[in-house]
């Protein structure tokens, strides 16, 4: 599928922890290297905890700091562009819709989902099937394996499925939003591993690159092991 590699863009990335982190830098790198206007927005209510930093991409300064804001300002200043975030939980249709507007076919739309629940995927899947042009990339693992899934929307018309789709358990959830969670409940949080996040970034920063550089973007779904080193992809073609 092609894309134009002059029209500007607008990404807004929900999630900064364990995929969302290693995504970031990649982000505003990539549009330093597009020359073209792209605005980045990041979401998480989260703050950085001690027990983060043997995963996630922050050091000890960042310790006690909301996550999104941590990246966005340092990624941001990094490459000379303006740190824009928003400092918590996005849990209602009303909210994401705002921060993806414009929808006027003057820019394009990307919703990157690097969150942990399936709460928050059916939200991005309800709002991806009611805007007219859309790019909603997700991102999901567990400790060792995972999933990078390209939902596409054009003038009203889903020519890629997005991963609720693909994934049906995620359209009757059983978990609990982010903010509803207790601390007990958040302790036991399914493992993961900083192998297979890199892997889910990887897989998501390929994607990227290839829709906002090349202007060509073939796969639409990848699943992958970081145990077994091996990624399997699905092409639009098949």
């Amino acid at each position: 599928m092609n894309f134009p590699i002059t029209l500007p863009v607008k990404i807004v990335m929900l999630g900064a922890g364990g995929t969302g982190g290693y995504v970031a830098p990649h982000l505003y790198r990539l549009a330093y290297l597009s020359q073209r206007p792209i605005q980045i927005l990041i979401c998480d209510g989260d703050t950085v905890e001690e027990k983060n930093l043997f995963r996630q991409n922050f050091v000890d300064i960042d310790v006690g700091q909301n996550k999104a804001a941590v990246l966005a300002r340092r990624y941001a200043a990094a490459f000379g562009m303006e740190a824009e975030y928003v400092p918590q939980f996005v849990e209602s249709g009303c909210q994401l819709q705002k921060l993806l507007a414009p929808d006027a076919g003057r820019w394009l739309t990307i919703l990157l989902g690097c969150v942990d629940n399936n709460q928050t995927r059916l939200l991005c899947h309800r709002i991806f099937t009611g805007i007219k042009n859309i790019i909603y990339i997700d991102a999901g693992n567990g400790e060792t394996t995972g999933q990078v899934v390209c939902g596409i929307r054009r003038y009203g018309r889903t020519k890629w499925r997005p991963v609720a789709s693909l994934y049906k358990e995620i359209l009757t959830p059983l978990d609990k939003l982010p903010s509803a969670l207790s601390c007990a409940e958040q302790a036991q949080a399914e493992p993961q591993s900083i192998a297979a996040n890199l892997m889910a970034a990887t897989a998501v920063v390929s994607l990227l690159y290839n829709l906002l550089i090349t202007g060509k973007l073939h796969t639409r779904h990848i699943t992958y092991s970081s145990q077994l080193v091996s990624a399997r992809a699905v092409c639009s073609c098949s």
